[in-house]
């Protein structure tokens, strides 16, 4: 049985939160197995938010959802419209085991509320292989920023 870890909290627009995962050996990896999103006013103010989580920290938080970037790991897209309107959700998260540390962009792209999110993580144990690709592959996002995906 898999171990579930998870984390939450409540960022302001145009912050980003670093999640630590990273170990000493590498041997641990994590794949997203839940990502919920929510305003702070639900009902009560017109807001838009979008949340993403990155396998690199971001020198820019903005609220574009660029899919061709293979440091994305998720994103997610919440909207309320006063009390006309309770909500819509759209969340989309890749299905990749990362061993090091995550990170979590909030922008309000309408309205100015802050946001909560909510992440799930399994927990995996990886073999020598499985965590020599994970950690040239965060290497490979480190050192080069984008590259096409292979």
């Amino acid at each position: 049985m898999s171990k579930i870890k998870s984390f939450r909290g409540l960022m302001a627009s145009g912050s980003q939160d670093t999640i630590v995962l990273h170990t000493n050996n590498g041997s641990t990896g994590y794949k997203i197995v839940k990502f919920d999103l929510i305003s702070t006013d639900v009902g009560t103010a017109t807001t838009e938010l979008v949340c993403k989580i990155y396998k690199i920290s971001q020198t820019t938080v903005d609220g574009t959802i660029d899919f061709s970037d293979n440091t994305l790991l998720g994103a997610a897209y919440f909207a309320v419209k006063g009390d006309n309107y309770s909500g819509l959700e759209s969340v989309i998260f890749d299905n990749e085991i990362f061993n090091q540390d995550i990170y979590v962009t909030m922008q309000a792209v309408g309205g100015t509320s802050a946001g909560n999110y909510y992440i799930e993580l399994e927990q995996i144990k990886l073999d020598l292989t499985e965590n020599t690709v994970a950690t040239l592959r965060d290497i490979r996002n480190i050192e080069g920023g984008l590259f096409p995906t292979v």
